[in-house]
């Protein structure tokens, strides 16, 4: 089972806070999707089965190629914003 404690670090480090019955549904949430990838684990042959990448078949499927553009300057860019230093566009601080 993952500690309370470590859900507590974790959602500090997100910037949010849950009530002591949050934590607690989320400890079960979780406690049920290790139990399922124990089984999915446990499942013969599994790694032999390459990882889906894509939710289905993209065999039939052709994605045209990457072709560079109209963009816009960094003057233009700046336009539309009234925060900016240093020629970039300033936001607040989300991270310690």
């Amino acid at each position: 089972m993952i500690a309370k404690e470590k859900l507590k670090e974790y959602a500090n480090k997100l910037m949010f806070d849950m009530n002591e019955e949050e934590y607690k549904t989320l400890q079960e949430e979780f406690e049920i999707i290790l139990k399922h990838m124990d089984l999915i684990g446990n499942v013969p042959n599994i790694s032999d089965v390459s990882p889906m990448t894509f939710p289905f078949s993209n065999e039939d499927v052709s994605l045209r190629e990457d072709e560079v553009g109209d963009y816009l300057t960094v003057s233009e860019v700046l336009e539309n914003t009234k925060h900016q230093l240093n020629d970039q566009v300033k936001v607040p601080k989300v991270v310690e």
